[in-house]
């Protein structure tokens, strides 16, 4: 059961779940509200909670306006690319061949088809970064599964507008982020150990927390330097 509230200038979702807490949340890029509540709350009581913590919300849209965007790239020469939590230059070379991606030290080698444009120059890009995630990803997920005692039937890497990553506990996979091939491993590691957890407690409760806790104590460090770092230029919906 779903329901739509104002205060003032700031509009709060509401949604009755079966949980034993509120849980507030202020979601990025553009610092959309949404507040659940357990089945019985009355919308009065959870209109009052939410009034308590406005300048909370505040805060947390304030940062989010404030948090750096990457400068628009173009897939030209010389320019700078993130790539593991490093900035890389571009070398672009046109051949007439396969389109390719290779690294070799600080540098980005980006071999395309004459005349290819900035989109196709993205595509290519995209395909490599989803290759290295390959790469890294399964490693963590073997290390973890004994660790949190769970299985992890799949894991899909795809473009996210609003998530860092997403569980369907149901099906026992896991979704990442392609984005995330920009930021530092650990960080990567901690979305991963943050997702499989949710194979065993879907919400944001206390038992996740406190789940999350034991296994990456410093959680709330890593999950404010991933949200620190730039993000992406395009327009993100909600």
């Amino acid at each position: 059961m779903r329901e739509v509230f104002e205060l003032g200038e700031i509009t709060i979702r509401l949604t009755r779940k079966s949980v034993k807490n509120v849980h507030l949340t202020v979601h990025p890029p553009k610092g959309r509200v949404t507040l659940v509540a357990p089945t019985s709350t009355r919308t009065e009581v959870a209109r009052a909670y939410a009034i308590s913590k406005l300048g909370w919300i505040r805060l947390q849209q304030q940062a989010m306006r404030d948090q750096a965007r990457e400068t628009a790239r173009r897939y030209i020469e010389r320019e700078s690319h993130p790539l593991w939590g490093r900035n890389h230059l571009l070398t672009v070379i046109e051949a007439d061949a396969k389109p390719a991606v290779k690294l070799d030290h600080r540098r980005i080698t980006l071999s395309v088809r004459p005349g290819s444009d900035a989109a196709k120059r993205a595509e290519v890009m995209h395909d490599w970064h989803k290759r290295l995630l390959h790469v890294v990803v399964p490693d963590m997920v073997a290390r973890w599964q004994p660790r949190l005692g769970v299985k992890v039937e799949g894991y899909f890497l795809q473009r996210m507008k609003t998530k860092w990553g997403s569980c369907n506990p149901a099906a026992g996979n896991i979704r990442l982020n392609t984005e995330l091939v920009k930021k530092p491993k650990d960080l990567v590691e901690y979305v991963v150990v943050h997702e499989m957890l949710h194979l065993l407690v879907p919400t944001h409760s206390d038992r996740f927390v406190a789940l999350l806790t034991r296994h990456w104590p410093h959680w709330q460090e890593s999950r404010r330097e991933l949200n620190d770092l730039p993000l992406a230029t395009e327009e993100w919906t909600e």
